[in-house]
């Protein structure tokens, strides 16, 4: 069962006291009747919504968009997002709680912060608002500056993020280092992963992205290092300059 069908169902049943249907573990999946979950992604999506200062009906059918709401179950979430949205005041607790009981499953909370990413993109751009409210939540969920720079990057096209960051490599990782994140990091965010879970139209584009993004890193890595090393001096090399044979042969004998 897929992230998005498992957030669908735990809400309803937050509202509902029938019992949740619990379908095989996923490990980029919430806990099987963490109905607590459901109820504070929806909570932090249209307080994301608010970060702003106002909300829009853009960000609002951006969150619709990215669950399979029936409709008539969509009231249920409307009523849940209104009444979230109308303060962005107590966001915090509701990421620190997620952040603290999914530490183990990072790619779950990278989830989160993706629907989040969408409701603030939704009307066109990400204001200051809404980034310092997503770069708090990466904080609470335990991500670090450089992996919310990673995380972020597929939704500033216009910022050339660090290739390094993007592989959350050191720049002075060895040659095979950096071809191992690069594999791992595309392994990751694949598009096809995304298509295997279940995932909204909107975040398997957020996967081509990333993918491209990731690839583009990489080249980029490979080229200003192979540049590099053409311009290894002479010296360094093992051979001696020409000025410096040139002032061997022109010494005056005996010196």
């Amino acid at each position: 069962m897929s992230l998005w069908k498992r957030l669908l169902d735990l809400a309803g049943n937050a509202f509902h006291l029938a019992a949740p249907d619990v379908g095989p573990s996923d490990p980029c999946s919430p806990d099987p009747g963490d109905m607590e979950f459901a109820a504070a992604v929806v909570a932090l999506a249209a307080k994301m919504a608010r970060a702003d200062g106002k909300s829009t009906l853009d960000e609002a059918a951006a969150f619709r968009a990215a669950f399979p709401i029936s409709p008539d179950e969509r009231p249920m979430f409307d009523k849940l997002f209104a009444l979230a949205q109308e303060t962005v005041h107590g966001y915090e607790g509701y990421a620190r709680r997620i952040g603290k009981r999914y530490m183990a499953k990072p790619c779950l909370l990278e989830d989160v912060l993706d629907v989040l990413f969408a409701v603030a993109a939704a009307d066109g751009a990400i204001t200051d608002g809404e980034l310092t409210y997503l770069m708090r939540v990466s904080e609470l969920f335990g991500f670090t500056e450089t992996e919310f720079a990673r995380l972020s990057a597929p939704y500033f096209p216009d910022r050339a993020p660090d290739p390094y960051t993007m592989l959350s490599v050191s720049i002075q990782a060895s040659d095979d280092d950096i071809r191992k994140a690069w594999t791992r990091c595309v392994a990751e965010n694949h598009p096809d992963k995304f298509i295997a879970r279940g995932a909204p139209v909107e975040f398997i584009k957020a996967a081509h992205e990333k993918t491209a993004a990731i690839n583009a890193a990489y080249e980029q890595i490979k080229s200003s290092r192979k540049q590099k090393n053409r311009a290894v001096t002479p010296r360094e090399s093992g051979r001696a300059s020409p000025e410096t044979s040139r002032a061997y042969q022109n010494a005056p004998a005996g010196s």
